[in-house]
């Protein structure tokens, strides 16, 4: 019953005042393109109100989304704070649901089957405010206000954050091999075409880790152009622009300082074959793609393909064969590809054992998983 044509997303608006700490500036298609990553979010969007239909609806240049609220929004550009939901990730009976009704918001039918993730989303905002228009470019600006400044030159400043290591962005542009993230007060951006190699005051060339947190104190400033896609933006830099900085004097709306909330951990979102796939050729290669960034070096000894152990006893085998594999991960699509070294063996049944200890760039764990297909006779 709930395609994903007919996604439905709800910006609530309750009449709570406190902000909670940790609050992350985006945009409304960052949201849509990455459900599983913002739920659970306490968030900052900007968007014009409007009325639709006796209701409203917020929207930017390009996505609009469905406003319930009580009482009358301020004209004009409104900024907007709150927590993204999706009902796909909670339960029928999450207690954050029962105040609502289900069919009406939501419009749900509370006896069918419950929604998958993604299908039925929601912006739950504790206030609406007219927003201002920021005076000059910077990573906050561009995030909320992204179709005033692409294709157009702008210098940022921010804190380097590598290979989005604190885990502020949900997917990689994958443009280039040093693609790296700047983050500055409660928003962050990729940077790419720029091998993030330096020199310090004293003349000295300096190249930062891309995969370590150790130099993600230092503090960037880049020019180039900002570009975006698949709900993500980035500035492609400048060759020759970068260079050390200091912490902008921008100031936010935010009255406590920021504090990063830890991501939702990675899981997976795809695999190929498919779970309890048949008549799998005996050449295949596997792939599994995840819905947050992995820390690579995490992945050596928690991936075990096998076949399974009573069907070699069934066989009248001593030992159950092993399988000899390579693997390799991919982050600019978050995929893991599995290839054999010498043919599966027909008509067994194969398992792909994810095992704990695999984490996402900013450290959490992904929950051990399972892929379990037959391979077929050629």
């Amino acid at each position: 019953m709930f395609r994903r044509a007919f996604l439905l997303t709800l910006v609530i608006v309750s009449a709570a005042s406190a902000q909670p700490a940790g609050r992350r500036s985006t945009n409304l298609a960052a949201i849509l393109a990455y459900p599983g990553f913002y739920f659970g979010r306490a968030l900052l969007v900007v968007g014009t109100v409007s009325e639709n239909n006796g209701g409203f609806r917020v929207s930017d240049d390009e996505e609009s989304i469905p406003l319930l609220f009580k009482g009358n929004p301020p004209a004009g550009l409104d900024e907007i704070r709150g927590e993204f939901w999706d009902l796909g990730r909670m339960k029928p009976d999450d207690i954050r649901l029962n105040t609502y009704d289900l069919r009406r918001v939501f419009h749900l039918d509370p006896d069918a089957a419950w929604p998958r993730p993604g299908e039925v989303t929601a912006f739950v905002a504790t206030s609406v405010t007219g927003a201002t228009l920021p005076q000059a470019p910077s990573i906050r600006a561009i995030v909320l206000l992204p179709f005033r400044y692409i294709d157009q030159k702008v210098t940022i400043t921010g804190q380097f954050s590598g290979r989005n290591l604190l885990g502020d962005l949900p997917a990689a542009p994958g443009k280039s091999r040093y693609d790296f993230v700047l983050r500055s007060a409660d928003a962050a951006i990729w940077v790419i075409n720029m091998r993030p190699r330096l020199k310090d005051a004293n003349g000295k060339d300096t190249e930062l880790g891309l995969d370590a947190r150790i130099d993600t104190g230092r503090w960037l400033e880049v020019r180039g152009t900002i570009q975006r896609a698949r709900g993500l933006q980035w500035l492609d830099a400048d060759a020759g622009s970068l260079k050390f900085s200091k912490p902008p004097t921008e100031t936010t709306t935010e009255e406590e300082p920021v504090r990063v909330p830890a991501g939702p951990p990675p899981e997976v979102i795809f695999s190929a074959p498919t779970e309890d796939e048949t008549d799998v050729t005996l050449n295949t290669t596997v792939r599994i793609q995840f819905s947050r960034d992995l820390d690579q070096k995490t992945l050596k000894d928690h991936i075990k393909p096998h076949y399974l152990q009573p069907q070699s006893l069934e066989r009248g085998e001593p030992d159950t064969p092993a399988v000899d594999f390579t693997f390799q991960y991919v982050p600019a699509t978050r995929v893991i590809e599995l290839k054999f070294t010498k043919p599966l063996e027909r008509f067994r049944t194969l398992k792909v054992d994810l095992v704990e200890g695999i984490l996402g760039t900013d450290g959490q764990p992904l929950k051990p998983w399972t892929l379990t297909f037959a391979l077929g006779g050629s």
